[in-house]
């Protein structure tokens, strides 16, 4: 996954969570931050921050903010709707004869519906929801950074979704270089643990997306799934 083009800034304040404000060549912009998440730990003021110019009409700011370095010197996208980008360019080369995406299922839309076909048969049916980390803590990603009833709202649907016979799919993606796992930040949000453990409990896949990260690029370099290794 690549962005068009991308500016380099330096990030100033964060107003709200939809609004940062950031130096671009000793300017003041007010930009949008594409990640409604918490971020507290990235966002600090004087780091390095990547943006978009979409040039989309209509639009209150220019810029898009993409991706931050963190003091530890690690790129990270904190883009939310990378994930489901970026899966969904590698779900297109596994083989798959059927992606829906935002399919709906049960009470919520699951990210992605597929399916195979041997010989001109359907031979599975396939569910993913994929969730977006951007919080690591000494070298672990954790997930959510902030509580999310929609999680675990997805979740259950997983687990429902696995008795009745899909394979269902819980996957992280990993929005910095050098993490390999996703653990449940039960320390904001434990109803998502608990939750968690369930979907494992039930047979739900849980997959991690490791990815590398430039600063106009976001790239799946492997998926590892935990019942059964590389993907």
């Amino acid at each position: 996954m690549k962005y068009d083009n991308i500016t380099e800034g330096t990030f100033l304040a964060r107003p709200n969570r939809f609004i940062a404000e950031v130096d671009i060549q000793g300017k003041k912009e007010r930009v949008h931050v594409k990640n409604t998440g918490r971020c507290r730990e990235l966002l600090i003021p004087g780091c390095e921050v990547w943006l978009t110019a979409p040039d989309s009409p209509n639009r209150k700011t220019k810029y898009d903010l993409v991706a931050v370095r963190k003091d530890s010197g690690t790129l990270f996208n904190i883009d939310s709707q990378a994930p489901n980008r970026v899966v969904r360019e590698w779900l297109t080369a596994q083989g798959y004869s059927r992606i829906v995406p935002e399919y709906r299922y049960g009470g919520s839309r699951i990210d992605f519906y597929m399916e195979r076909n041997v010989s001109g048969e359907k031979t599975g049916q396939y569910l993913l929801e994929v969730k977006g980390c951007t919080l690591e803590v000494d070298g672990i990603g954790y997930f959510p950074d902030a509580p999310t009833e929609r999680g675990v709202k997805h979740i259950r649907e997983l687990i429902g979704a696995r008795a009745a016979g899909y394979c269902a799919m819980l996957g992280f993606v990993i929005q910095m270089d050098g993490v390999k796992e996703v653990r449940p930040n039960t320390a904001a949000h434990p109803e998502f643990g608990e939750a968690l453990r369930e979907a494992e409990d039930a047979g739900v896949d849980i997959l991690f997306f490791r990815c590398h990260v430039e600063p106009d690029s976001l790239v799946i370099e492997e998926a590892v799934s935990l019942s059964c290794g590389q993907v």
